[in-house]
Order: C-alpha cells, then sequence, then structure tokens
C-alpha cells in the first residue's frame, strides 16, 4: 500500500545536528520503499489561493501561521502502517521536526486501468477504428513506429488512416505505475510480424493516456 510522507519541519528547534537524509532516501530506495519524493521551498515563498464569490484572493505565504511547516514529502509502498510509520521514524528530520503519515485513497488501480486501456488499443486496432486508437494517446504523443517518428495525433491520424484492421495481439507485457506515469514493455503480434512496443503512459486525471511509444520489430 502506498502512504503520502509529510515531512515538517519546526522554526523553533536547532536542525544544525540533524544527520543528513540522503543515507535515508538511498537506503529506503534501494529497498524500493521510497519510490520518490522531493524537498519544497519555505513557506514564505507559498502563496496561498481562495475563490470567494467567483473572486480570486492570492495571499503570498502559507494558508497558517505556525511554527511547524511541510518541508518536503516522500512517497513510500509498504506493506503495514506500522512498517510506514517504522520508516518515518527513522528520517533524520523526525528528530527535529513531525512527520505525518497519510495512507493513498485506494479506490484507484493504475495498473490495471492501463490493461485496459491496451485492451482498447487492441479492440480498435482489430476493427481498424482509427479515432477509437487516437482515443488512447495523449494530443501530444510520439511514436516511433519502426523508424517511422510520428509527433501528435493529428500525424498519427494521418499514419493510420489508410490502415486496415489489424489483428493485434498481446503476447507478454510488464507494466511500471508510479503516481503520474508508468512504464510498459511488451512483444505484440500484428499478422504476421511480431513487435517490441516500449510504451510510456501518463496520468491525465480521469484516465491514464499513451505519451510515448517505440516500436521496433522483435529479433527472435
Amino acid at each position: 500500500m502506498k502512504y503520502m510522507l509529510l515531512v515538517c519541519g519546526d522554526d523553533t528547534n536547532d536542525a544544525s545536528g540533524m544527520a543528513p537524509v540522503e543515507p535515508w532516501v538511498e537506503e529506503l530506495g534501494d529497498r524500493r520503499v521510497r519510490l520518490h519524493g522531493h524537498r519544497l521551498a519555505l513557506p514564505p515563498d507559498a502563496v496561498t489561493v481562495r475563490v470567494r464569490g467567483g473572486e480570486v484572493l492570492r495571499t503570498d505565504g502559507p494558508f497558517a501561521e505556525t511554527k511547524e511547516y511541510v518541508a518536503g514529502f516522500d512517497i513510500l509502498e509498504c506493506d503495514s502502517l506500522e512498517e510506514a510509520v517504522q520508516a518515518a521514524a527513522q528520517h533524520p528530520v523526525a528528530t527535529v521536526g513531525a512527520m505525518e503519515v497519510r495512507p493513498f485513497w485506494e479506490d484507484e488501480d493504475g495498473e490495471a486501468e492501463i490493461r485496459r486501456l491496451d485492451a482498447a488499443l487492441t479492440d480498435a486496432a482489430r476493427a481498424g477504428d482509427v479515432e477509437r486508437l487516437l482515443a488512447c494517446y495523449a494530443r501530444d504523443a510520439q511514436v516511433v513506429d519502426r523508424g517511422r517518428p510520428h509527433r501528435g495525433v493529428e500525424e498519427l491520424r494521418k499514419a493510420w488512416s489508410a490502415t486496415a484492421p489489424v489483428a493485434r495481439e498481446v503476447l507478454e507485457s510488464a507494466v511500471h505505475v508510479d503516481e503520474s506515469v508508468a512504464f510498459g514493455h511488451a512483444l505484440v503480434r500484428t499478422g504476421d510480424t511480431l513487435l517490441r512496443v516500449t510504451t510510456g503512459y501518463r496520468n491525465v486525471g480521469p484516465r491514464w493516456l499513451i505519451v510515448h511509444e517505440h516500436v521496433t520489430e522483435a529479433t527472435s
């Protein structure tokens, strides 16, 4: 399960003797517990935005004036809350600030959504439906099909408009998913041709779309 770790600094504590964060990042990264994260600029650089009566109200500074502030974040993948808490306790900032550990909402399954997208791609190829094919791609998608580059859906539409239905079959497939991007590797048969397909996906909110695709003929 994935957890958001909010790293909270405290202006009232002396952090000069705090251990460096890099070993914690490297150790959890090697164990694939820490997926990614980043430091944030200090609270004076924040901008708070509210909308009241249709008017946008902008305030320079943090949402609330407090001695504690969010200094960064990390995305953890752990088997349990207890494991996530243990990882948070090992973070050097925990000795001078605080860690907030919060589980991700559980109703999303990125890998399953991407596999449904690939199934829709296969169905559209078999039907020769170009518009349904294009619906699987971002408008700025970059596709290199056996050495032929296509930039954006309009170039893809021109390339595929004369294409007859294709008997597409996915023989092997592996997908790695992060929060907003994913990568896939597949062995695909189209007619009598065996292809290796490397795909980059992006989460655009309500759905995943293909943003990059590299297709080569399989040598074996």
